[in-house]
């Protein structure tokens, strides 16, 4: 830290009581630092370019056409909308078996399991609910031509839920590979 000229700041001597104002002051000189403090900030401007990371596996942007992004959309929305069924017990979980991988698929008959548990009936009879589950909206993300990640918005009544999936393209059909509720 370099210090730069002084400057003169007035320190009191005395007091009067009396009077309730300094008497004679003297003038002390006080160094001004050029940065002060813990939070001081570097303000020169940089004049090197920022560096550039190195490029991965899905960091590009994927073109992907309009009309392929709504097909993808709508066929998330429907996944997902038969996925929340089945966890809440209204679906039997053997209506997505074609359109699911095996460990998704022993999650939701498991998370269908639990919710029966605790609500005390079959899972997949389907079952008189007061709040059926609405899907809100729908966001998708090509991670590749073939992979694709949805966040899905859902109103429970006045309530609202996330739901996040991943779809991969496997010969003609989208396969759910992950499935996150939260």
């Amino acid at each position: 830290m370099s210090v730069t000229p002084m400057s003169v700041t007035p320190v009191p001597v005395s007091t009067d009581p009396a009077r309730g104002r300094f008497g004679d002051r003297i003038l002390l000189p006080v160094p001004i630092a050029e940065t002060q403090g813990a939070l001081a900030l570097d303000l020169v401007p940089r004049e090197a370019p920022p560096p550039v990371a190195p490029t991965r596996p899905g960091a590009a942007v994927v073109p992907i056409d309009q009309r392929m992004r709504r097909a993808i959309e709508s066929w998330a929305r429907r996944y997902v909308q038969a996925a929340v069924e089945i966890v809440a017990g209204d679906r039997p979980s053997s209506q997505v078996v074609r359109w699911t991988s095996g460990d998704v698929y022993a999650d939701l008959r498991r998370r269908a399991q639990l919710v029966a548990l605790a609500g005390g009936h079959q899972p997949g009879l389907g079952r008189v609910q007061q709040v059926r589950p609405r899907i809100h909206s729908v966001h998708a993300c090509f991670v590749t031509d073939s992979v694709v990640e949805c966040g899905v918005h859902l109103r429970y009544g006045e309530r609202g839920r996330a739901v996040a999936a991943r779809f991969e393209r496997r010969r003609e059909h989208w396969l759910c590979t992950a499935l996150d509720f939260s």
